[in-house]
C-alpha cells in the first residue's frame, strides 16, 4: 500500500500532514480490540456532539451522515446515556493526556488510527490508557449485573467515550 499524505486545516490544526500507512480499520495493535469504530460512536452520541465538528474533511463523510453533532456547545442530551461523562480539555491538557498531533485527545487519535495512521510509541501510549478503562467494565460487572442499562450511566457514556460498548454489559 502507497502511504496517503492527510493534510488538516481545522480550528486546532493548521498544515498539519500525517502518513496513512494501513488500510482502514485494520492491522491494530493485537492488545488494541475497541468494540466500536469512530463512525458508530459519533451516531450513538459522544462528547455532547460537541467533538469534531470542525474536523469532517479529514474523515469519511459516512462517519458524519447520522452523528448527533452540536456545532455551538456541548449538550449532554446528545450522548447516548443522556449524561455529561466528560471533562474539559483543558484538565486533560494539565493531566498531560494530550499528544501535539493529536490536541484533541484519545478520540482524535483513534479516528486516525483507525484511517491508518501509525506512531509507534504514541499508538502504545494510547492502547494503555484505553486497556486501562477495562476497570470500569469490571465494576459495571460487579454493581449492575442485570439492572439494565441505565445502572451507572455516566460510567457506561465514559466507556463509549473509549470504544466499549458497555451495552453488552
Amino acid at each position: 500500500m502507497k502511504p496517503k499524505i492527510v493534510v488538516v486545516n481545522d480550528l486546532m490544526q493548521k498544515n498539519y500532514r500525517y502518513e496513512l500507512v494501513e488500510p482502514v480499520g485494520r492491522n491494530f495493535d493485537p492488545l488494541f480490540k475497541p468494540e466500536l469504530t469512530p463512525a458508530q460512536m459519533l451516531r450513538m452520541g459522544i462528547f455532547g456532539g460537541r467533538y469534531m465538528t470542525d474536523c469532517r474533511k479529514e474523515f469519511p463523510a459516512s462517519w458524519f451522515a447520522h452523528a448527533k453533532l452540536c456545532s455551538l456547545r456541548h449538550d449532554p442530551d446528545l450522548n447516548y446515556f443522556k449524561v455529561n461523562a466528560s471533562q474539559p480539555l483543558s484538565v486533560w491538557v494539565t493531566k498531560g493526556w494530550i499528544h501535539p498531533d493529536d490536541p484533541r485527545g484519545w478520540f482524535q487519535w483513534y479516528c486516525r488510527y483507525y484511517m491508518g495512521r501509525r506512531m509507534p510509541e504514541e499508538d502504545r501510549r494510547q492502547i494503555r490508557r484505553w486497556k486501562a478503562m477495562g476497570r470500569h467494565i469490571a465494576q459495571l460487572k460487579k454493581y449492575c449485573a442485570g439492572s439494565g442499562p441505565h445502572c451507572r450511566p455516566r460510567q457506561r457514556q465514559a466507556l463509549l467515550h473509549w470504544a466499549y460498548d458497555s451495552r453488552k454489559i
